[in-house]
C-alpha cells in the first residue's frame, strides 16, 4: 500500500464480528482486481472480501457493497474509506443502485451466497437448531413475516412444497403433517420446538446430520426468496459488467449452484439455431459470458480451519464484448 492511500480497517475482535471468509483468496483473484476497476460486493456480510478487493484497488477505485442485513450494514458503515460504500439492499435490487449512483458499468461482481457464521452463531437471528431462541430467521430484520408467523398459518399443502422443493427432504409430508398438528396444541414459537417436532417425524437420517437440517434450510431460503432472488440478480450482473468484467458467485447447496451453474452455462452459449443449419463456425454470436476454468471448491487447509467451507461451490465468468443471448 503506497503512502497516503486510504488504509483498509481490520476486522475487530468483537465475537458478534467473528467470521471466516469462505473461498476469500480464490473469489479475489477471480475478480481480477484493477486499481482503478469498479466493483460490486453484493453480499457484504462482515466484509471479508471486500476488505481484500479494497486492498487491492487504487486510489481512484470503487467499491460498492449491498447487504440487507441491517447487522452487516452496520460493519460496513464503520469502514472509512473514499472508495467504499455501502447500501442496505437486497442484491436483487443491483440495477436500481447503481443507477441512482450514476455508474453505468462495473469490473467485477462478487456474490457470496447463504447464510454468514454471525448470522448462524446469533441465537436470536432463529437460523440455527443449536440454540433454543426466537424462530425469526429473517435477513432482513426491518419488515416481513418471520418464521414463526409463517408457521402459524401457512396451509400444509404448501408448507409440503416449501420443505421437499426448498429442503430436499423426502420425509416433507411426514413433516409438514407433524408441525399442522403442533401449533395446534400450541404455537411454534421457537427453534428448539420447531426442531423436536421434525426430529418426532423424522425417524432416520444421515449419520451426524441433526434431522432438522432440511427444514431448517428449507423455510429460510422459502421466507427470505433466495433462489427467485438470486435469478433475478444474475442477469442483472451481466448487464452492469463491461466487457472483460468478471462475475464470481459462490453457492452453498445443490439448488444455489444448479441455478448459477446453468445460467453461465446459456449465456456463455449464446444464440441457439436449430441443429444440421448450415452456418459457418464464425458465424454464430458469442454469448453474453465466457465461463472461466472449472468450479472451485475450498482446499483441505481452508476446511481443517472452517468445516461450512465443505460445501461452498465458487463459479466464474467474464463479460464479453456480444450482446447475444
Amino acid at each position: 500500500m503506497s503512502e497516503g492511500e486510504p488504509r483498509v480497517p481490520e476486522l475487530q475482535n468483537e465475537p458478534e464480528l467473528a467470521h471466516e471468509t469462505v473461498l476469500l483468496h480464490e473469489a479475489v483473484d477471480a475478480l481480477q482486481v484493477k486499481p482503478g476497476g469498479i466493483y460490486v460486493d453484493g453480499t457484504f456480510g462482515r466484509g471479508g472480501h471486500s476488505r481484500l478487493i479494497l486492498e487491492r484497488l487504487g486510489a481512484d477505485g470503487c467499491l460498492i457493497a449491498l447487504d440487507k442485513d441491517p447487522a452487516a450494514v452496520a460493519v460496513g458503515q464503520a469502514i472509512s474509506d473514499k472508495r467504499f460504500q455501502i447500501v442496505h439492499s437486497g442484491f436483487e435490487h443491483l440495477s436500481d443502485v447503481l443507477r441512482k449512483l450514476a455508474v453505468d458499468g462495473v469490473d467485477g461482481v462478487l456474490l457470496d451466497l447463504g447464510v454468514s457464521s454471525p448470522q448462524l452463531d446469533d441465537a436470536q437471528r432463529g437460523f440455527s437448531f443449536r440454540f433454543d431462541a426466537p424462530l425469526d430467521m429473517r435477513m432482513d430484520t426491518s419488515g416481513g413475516l418471520t418464521a414463526a408467523q409463517w408457521l402459524a398459518s401457512v396451509d400444509e399443502g404448501l408448507l409440503v412444497e416449501v420443505i421437499r422443493d426448498y429442503g430436499e427432504e423426502r420425509f416433507a409430508k411426514q413433516i409438514a403433517r407433524a408441525l399442522v398438528a403442533a401449533r395446534k396444541e400450541q404455537p411454534i414459537l421457537t427453534t428448539r420446538q420447531l426442531s423436536e417436532v421434525v426430529a418426532k417425524a423424522v425417524r432416520t437420517r444421515e449419520p451426524g446430520k441433526n434431522p432438522a437440517t432440511r427444514t431448517f434450510q428449507a423455510i429460510r431460503i422459502y421466507l427470505n426468496r433466495e433462489l427467485e432472488e438470486l435469478a433475478r440478480i444474475l442477469p442483472q450482473c451481466v448487464d452492469c459488467l463491461k466487457p472483460g468484467g468478471r462475475l464470481a458467485v459462490i453457492s452453498f447447496h445443490s439448488l444455489e449452484d444448479r441455478i448459477v451453474k446453468r445460467f453461465m452455462r446459456d449465456m456463455a452459449q449464446g444464440d441457439k439455431f436449430p441443429h444440421g443449419l448450415p452456418i459457418r463456425a464464425a458465424d454464430i454470436p458469442q454469448g453474453r459470458l465466457a465461463l472461466i476454468g472449472r468450479a472451485v471448491r475450498a482446499a483441505p487447509q481452508e476446511l481443517e480451519l472452517n468445516p461450512r467451507a465443505r460445501s461452498a461451490v465458487l463459479r466464474v465468468a467474464e463479460r464479453s464484448g456480444s450482446e447475444s443471448g
